[in-house]
């Protein structure tokens, strides 16, 4: 039988690269104590108002067809938190709601690459990133960033990396798996070279609230000189803890947004109104539980790096912001993929090999800031141990 091109080109490219999680699921399922450091899945819930928001549209009947831009409420919202962010007038002609930031990420590439084309992105990337630009039939350009800069993307990087064929720059800060944070300065020398070979910024914002210490979060959409050029992808899966909820959505210009649509109206035609409505409810709030998050965030980071950082076998680096710590095992000579799978066996601890994230996440793992002190303590004692039984 026959199949599509795009199948081919996504072979090996899905749930494949979460193979350690999986193994990590079938052991907790047999019975064994399994700490899970794997995936970035808030352990909270989202606050308790914005359930209650849900349920009680859900039961004011909220559930019919929606329409393939968003309810007007929720567009409303997310116009107002632009608009409030970078001071400039976002219009509802510019915002689509989507069923998180994967699918609008999906959306945007498509409308923005296809066949020929490339698409430039920071390494190491989010796991998704390729299979998301092989879908369109472009090629991935990665830039291979280093511990020793911190992971952090710099104009003279993306100035070599762009052909010809270069239409696309990927970026995503606070970065997941780094927890890299671009600086305004960054941002802008990075925005002028874009600006200056036509490439389009597709911005993944997803961990733009969970910023550590005095830095604080830049964009290019906020700057009026590449805001024609920039496309937002974020959802309130991180920053709120509604990963199930799938509530996402993508910003940028007017004439984008247009293509957009037609483009996300084929994947999924519209989601649920009271999801959308729990969204809106969520904007256009503050939340003490959102700030507590970010905090204990932070201080799981520290807590990380403190008992990781030094050890034999192992270096840990403070990261800026998001949900992570990338750890560097290349002193114990294993590979990322080889001490993770090691690890989860002996010691039954899951954290993601770094080799998933590109050939430059080779020889770190990534851990996850999403479980409580106590099973983090215990999770980083069983690392420790680990690492000096196998440290060459």
């Amino acid at each position: 039988m026959r199949y599509a091109p795009m199948t081919d080109r996504l072979a090996g490219l899905g749930a494949e690269k979460w193979h350690v999680h999986f193994r990590a699921r079938e052991k907790a399922v047999r019975g064994d104590d399994v700490l899970f450091l794997s995936i970035g899945e808030p352990e909270r819930e989202a606050p308790q108002a914005i359930v209650e928001e849900a349920v009680r549209q859900l039961r004011a009947g909220r559930t019919r067809y929606s329409n393939g831009r968003g309810e007007p409420r929720v567009i409303a919202a997310i116009c107002d938190h632009y608009s409030h962010r970078t001071g400039r007038e976002i219009a509802p002609e510019q915002v689509i709601f989507t069923s998180g930031t994967q699918n609008a990420l999906c959306a945007a590439m498509m409308t923005l690459a296809g066949l020929g084309d490339e698409v430039v992105v920071p390494e190491p990337y989010y796991v998704t990133y390729d299979g998301v630009i092989a879908a369109t039939g472009a090629a991935l350009v990665p830039i291979r960033l280093t511990p020793e800069t911190g992971f952090h993307l710099s104009a003279a990087d993306l100035e070599r990396a762009i052909t010809p064929q270069s239409r696309v720059l990927l970026l995503n800060s606070p970065s997941n798996p780094t927890g890299a944070v671009l600086s305004r300065d960054e941002v802008l020398a990075i925005g002028e070279v874009c600006q200056q070979h036509d490439l389009w910024i597709i911005s993944d914002e997803v961990y733009a609230a969970l910023v550590f210490g005095n830095r604080r979060f830049a964009s290019p959409f906020d700057e009026p000189a590449f805001a024609e050029r920039t496309v937002v992808v974020s959802s309130l899966s991180k920053s709120h803890a509604m990963t199930g909820y799938r509530a996402g959505w993508a910003v940028g210009p007017e004439e984008f947004s247009v293509r957009m649509q037609a483009i996300s109206e084929v994947m999924l035609f519209g989601t649920q109104p009271f999801i959308q409505d729990a969204a809106a409810f969520a904007l256009g709030r503050e939340f003490p539980e959102v700030e507590a998050m970010r905090r204990a965030y932070e201080s799981r980071a520290r807590l990380i790096v403190s008992a990781l950082d030094g050890r034999p076998g192992i270096r840990a680096r403070m990261p800026e912001g998001g949900m992570f710590v990338f750890a560097d095992i290349r002193p114990t000579g294993l590979s990322g993929e080889a001490f993770a799978l090691g690890l989860l066996e002996e010691s039954d601890v899951a954290v993601m090999p770094g080799e998933v994230f590109g050939p430059s996440g080779a020889g770190h793992i990534r851990l996850g800031l999403t479980v409580a002190e106590d099973t983090l303590t215990e999770a980083l004692r069983r690392i420790v141990a680990y690492a000096e039984r196998h440290s060459s």
